[in-house]
């Protein structure tokens, strides 16, 4: 019998979470608007700590490498390091989430920021430079899965799009204004200084956690729940396990999608100070980080294409928000800005590289936030282990291509590093047929995305990795976590385990 009811908006609040102790209808309600307002907030500002971690680090290259007696090659390796801490960062902090909880993984990660800011300040080779950057990473970065796994627990489906759409623009935009601060601050001060003062910055966000940020996953839904008898102090839980759910072609796709995204974005930005900064004759850590500011303004603006769900949506619908970002504005704006570097000079090229700077934000923001929130949609309760897989898969590219990318400005220019970037990130999301793309013959069906849309419903059944069930709202369960003493349908036979 038909309903006009889509199955992305039927009432499932309580998928994937086997255990919970509360009706399904009420799982949403434990919060009041207002505090779902300040759980928002508080988790927006702690995904701004790793934003700025890593993007202060930028503009500061020039002066780092003077003060530490450094190359800006070698220098440039403390990006690579917090990338590269980054996805075991995401790993270890969502899998214990999904056992301990959201507010539990928080207030451990942040005591290691707290000290390695400290350390960075008072580095002095780059030797400890490099360590320090990595734990200083390694300590913040899950506030970002974590944040993505907080938003998916208090708000519903048909309200999701919208935080999360604030919350990955919250993000983006810190890591467009931490260069811009972190390079007026040092400019003022010294790197060092700033490095001192991120530390502080943690040891207030902590203090925020302790007192504000409550508990968010679905009561019920945690391992420790399940745990009958006396409960350790600490458990293993197996931090690759959350690679698993790369097996479903779904989330793959989707990863591709963010990672050819974030890359086009570091390719723009860590090399700044080398391509438009010196085009243009702009000089000094503050003026260098003015140059961010277009990208973080074109990332909060980008939070409007969040993908709405409606009636008669279902999950993948939210990825059509995804097109305009990935297909038009990003390829374009990265490979506008290469030969415009490359060959503008003046007033006029400075300008047309700021505008490219913010419709590359708008562009990467309406890609992160739709996929952000199918990501909630498809994998209610483990969604800060399918960023941490995303995030992990992503770091395979991302890390060698930050230490790669002044070297390749240096020996190819600027205009074939950014072309070479816009068309990955272009066959990214459109390459499934190369045969019509190279006969001029490419239209939508011949995209990840259009695929992934089309064919979702078919593309999770393949690899089940425990989704819901869009048809009856119940909550499947492929093998990957515990149920013991839970009462669920088994997907195969319909029998209860």
């Amino acid at each position: 019998m038909s309903t006009e009811e889509s199955p992305l908006l039927r009432d499932q609040p309580n998928t994937d979470t086997r255990c919970s102790t509360l009706p399904t209808k009420d799982v949403y309600d434990r919060f009041k608007p207002k505090e779902k307002r300040m759980i928002l907030a508080i988790v927006s500002l702690t995904g701004l700590v790793p934003m700025f971690v890593s993007g202060c680090f930028v503009p500061l290259i020039p002066q780092i490498s003077k003060d530490l007696n450094s190359t800006p090659t070698t220098v440039c390796l403390g990006v690579t390091m917090a990338v590269f801490a980054s996805p075991l960062s995401d790993m270890i902090w969502s899998a214990y989430s999904s056992y301990y909880g959201r507010r539990p993984m928080y207030l451990c990660g942040l005591p290691f920021t707290i000290l390695a800011s400290f350390a960075v300040a008072t580095s002095t080779n780059i030797n400890s430079l490099l360590f320090w950057r990595f734990v200083q990473m390694f300590g913040c970065n899950g506030g970002f899965v974590l944040g993505t796994a907080a938003v998916g627990d208090i708000f519903k489906v048909e309200e999701r799009g919208s935080a999360m759409g604030t919350f990955f623009g919250s993000a983006l935009f810190g890591l467009a204004m931490a260069p811009p601060v972190g390079g007026a601050l040092s400019q003022c001060w010294s790197w060092r200084g700033f490095q001192a003062a991120l530390g502080v910055w943690s040891i207030l966000q902590l203090l925020l956690l302790v007192f504000f940020f409550p508990e968010t996953a679905h009561p019920g839904s945690l391992g420790i729940d399940r745990v009958t008898g006396p409960k350790k102090l600490f458990v293993w839980v197996n931090p690759l396990r959350c690679l698993v759910f790369l097996r479903s072609p779904n989330i793959m796709s989707i990863t591709l999608m963010h990672t050819v995204a974030l890359i086009a974005d570091y390719v723009l930005l860590v090399p700044i100070a080398y391509t438009v900064g010196a085009k243009y004759g702009i000089q000094g850590e503050g003026m260098i980080g003015a140059l961010f500011l277009p990208n973080g303004l074109g990332n909060f603006g980008g939070a409007a294409g969040k993908g709405k769900a409606q009636r008669g949506m279902g999950p993948e619908d939210r990825l059509r928000a995804v097109w305009i970002g990935a297909l038009v504005l990003v390829p374009i704006s990265m490979i506008l800005s290469g030969f415009t570097t490359a060959y503008v000079d003046g007033t006029v090229g400075l300008v047309i590289n700021l505008v490219c700077f913010f419709t590359t934000g708008v562009g990467v923001d309406m890609i992160f936030a739709p996929i952000g929130a199918y990501v909630v949609d498809i994998s209610p309760s483990r969604s800060a282990e399918v960023m941490a897989a995303i995030g992990a898969f992503r770091s395979l590219f991302l890390a060698p291509v930050t230490a790669l990318l002044i070297p390749s400005v240096e020996t190819i220019g600027v205009a074939a590093t950014n072309s070479i970037s816009g068309i990955f990130a272009f066959l990214g999301y459109s390459c499934v047929s190369c045969g019509r793309i190279w006969a001029l013959g490419f239209d939508e069906r011949d995209s990840l995305i259009w695929l992934t849309i089309r064919y979702g419903a078919q593309m999770r059944a393949y690899a089940d990795v425990g989704y819901p069930d869009f048809d009856t709202g119940t909550s499947y369960d492929d093998g990957m976590r515990e149920t013991e003493g839970c009462d669920i349908p088994d997907q195969r036979t319909g029998s209860r385990k």
